[in-house]
């Protein structure tokens, strides 16, 4: 057993306490209302890493799983059972990760200084004798600041004008200059190599995302004159898309992460990656650059025995802000995986009561490698608006490309627990219990319908929403969750009235003329259109005594008339 990373204990768990609870409590809960704006100072924590005083232990050996890892069950097999659990269990993610994934991503260094002005950023560190120094560009927008900035890849991201035409500044960071590629494993060069040494087993993505978190430090050392320190953002593509979805991951003071087509490495689920065909293998992605870490390489044949999946690591990002952009067209970079893990860390972001903090969307009609995209332009645009500027309130929405559909149900045989608000057994102890029920679990697809013209979606929409009825023991309601030309997402709540668990459902709905579901998830259905009837799935049939558990879908149509004769019957 070893502390994760040396930290007083009581200050972080004071931060982890106010940001989580205040998140929580203002989006209120989950079972059947939309998704609350969560204030990117509350969604974002105040430091690099919260759970580093967090005991983590991690076991000799872990079996082989075919299915996506349980993200709420901890090392000690226990689930965690409140919101506030969540610091350590994020910590053993965290410590698995860099074990067998990425590599070690130290923390601050002894030193670390540097300058920001409205053109550049100049970054020194210095750690053990050791010494390396970076820079990176800034291009600002118009306005006197301090301005939030995306820190940007290698020139390759999402659309710097859209960014910096929403208010934010553009940071231009070279992540060569702290890890190389085109180098042997070990004779690894750059900034961070020449620190921690050019033999180190971490892997180029930590590698850059170290350097994120020096620009962080720099910026948060300046004072605000410039650039803002509570509102950073970090985006890439293609490879740049792998090292902003680590870094987002590795560094809690971002506030918002935006990964784009970043392939095998990258966001997609290593276990999807193996069954889908045509999408880069675990083996290519390890040996065309040391982006990974060395220990990954023991994997590449069999992910199963992974003991962490990328799902889990889309949940160390929760409750903060993420935009995942995917390209369905080319099948080497695995959209459909891609899906998968965006599914599963989505049920890390509805435990949290963050639902509406996550986008995934692959719904997009270009096929070009890092095009800049109209259908992303809105929910970027809303994005730097809710967790940079801290003006929104958009809630995240789910537009997967049906030609790279996902079912989250073929990847997992557990259910995402209802957490408490109130305090678990988050001392590091890992002694918690498993909660007993699966509140708002999403199921599936969220599938769209590859239209192209995407844009202005209307996202978080409650329109249409409509009352149920059903037969004493459950009832069911019915809301719009998104709407677009030609198309809408539903959900449906089905809440047990009873004092006693209710051991299966049926929900019935008539949909309008036109309207017909291209994709369900969360429950069986007989009928597209017309009269629709939608039975429980295996996972997901028992309500306990006054809980709830949704189903999701998409269809083509207007949604307009918002689908009729909602009701709800139990055995």
């Amino acid at each position: 057993m070893r502390f994760h990373r040396c930290r007083p204990r009581l200050w972080a768990a004071a931060v982890f306490v106010s940001v989580v609870g205040l998140a929580t409590a203002a989006l209120g809960p989950q079972a059947g209302a939309a998704d609350r704006l969560v204030p990117a100072a509350q969604a974002a924590a105040l430091v690099e890493d919260d759970g580093a005083d967090c005991r983590v232990s991690v076991p000799g050996g872990s079996a082989s799983e075919s299915l996506l890892p349980d993200p709420f069950k901890r090392l000690d097999g226990t689930r965690v059972s409140a919101k506030s659990d969540w610091r350590c269990r994020r910590a053993e993610i965290r410590e698995l990760a860099e074990r067998s994934v990425y590599g070690d991503k130290p923390g601050k260094p002894e030193s670390v200084t540097g300058t920001v002005s409205r053109t550049s950023i100049t970054v020194n560190v210095g750690h053990q004798g050791r010494t390396a120094s970076f820079s990176a560009g800034v291009d600002l927008p118009s306005g006197t600041g301090p301005f939030p900035a995306v820190i940007v890849y290698g020139g390759l991201g999402a659309d710097t004008s859209t960014i910096k035409s929403s208010g934010a500044a553009v940071i231009s960071y070279d992540p060569f200059s702290v890890g190389r590629e085109g180098t042997a494993r070990n004779n690894k060069q750059g900034a961070f190599y020449s620190v921690y040494g050019s033999q180190s087993s971490t892997g180029l993505l930590a590698a850059w995302a170290w350097g994120v978190s020096r620009i962080i430090d720099v910026v948060e050392q300046s004072g605000g004159t410039v650039l803002r320190a509570d509102a950073t953002g970090v985006t890439g593509c293609s490879r740049y898309g792998k090292g902003a979805f680590v870094a987002g991951a590795f560094d809690q003071r971002i506030a918002l992460t935006m990964p784009i087509e970043s392939g095998s490495g990258g966001v997609n689920a290593f276990r999807s990656i193996a069954r889908e065909s045509g999408s880069q293998p675990l083996s290519s992605a390890y040996s065309e650059q040391p982006w990974l870490g060395d220990a990954f390489g023991s994997y590449t044949g069999d992910p199963s025995a992974l003991p962490v999946d990328t799902h889990q690591v889309v949940g160390m990002i929760a409750p903060r802000g993420l935009f995942i952009m995917d390209n369905p067209h080319i099948d080497w970079l695995g959209a459909r995986s891609g899906a998968v893990a965006a599914l599963g860390g989505a049920e890390v972001y509805k435990a949290l009561g963050a639902g509406g903090n996550i986008t995934y969307w692959s719904d997009v009609q270009s096929g070009d490698h890092c095009a800049v995209r109209s259908e992303w332009r809105t929910p970027l645009q809303q994005n730097i608006q809710k967790f940079l500027l801290k003006t929104g309130s958009s809630s995240g929405t789910f537009r997967i490309a049906g030609k790279k559909s996902a079912n989250l149900s073929e990847w997992r045989n557990w259910q995402t627990p209802a957490l408490s608000d109130g305090g678990g057994t988050d001392a590091g102890t890992s002694t918690g219990t498993s909660a007993g029920t699966s509140t708002g679990t999403s199921e599936g697809t969220s599938t769209g319908t590859s239209q192209g013209t995407s844009t202005g979606t209307s996202q978080g929409s409650t329109d249409g929403s409509s009352g149920g009825s059903g037969d004493g023991a459950c009832t069911a309601t019915y809301r719009t969750v998104n709407s677009w030309s030609g198309g809408f997402q539903g959900e449906v709540t089905v809440r047990n009235n009873g004092s006693s668990a209710l051991n299966g459902w049926t929900v019935g709905l008539t949909l309008a003329s036109g309207q017909s579901i291209s994709n369900l998830w969360g429950g069986r259905h007989t009928g597209t259109s017309g009269s629709v009837t939608v039975h429980n799935g295996p996972w997901n049939g028992t309500i306990a005594a006054n809980g709830s558990v949704t189903f999701g879908f998409v269809a083509t149509g207007s949604s307009s008339t918002a689908p009729g004769d909602v009701t709800c019957t139990s055995p």
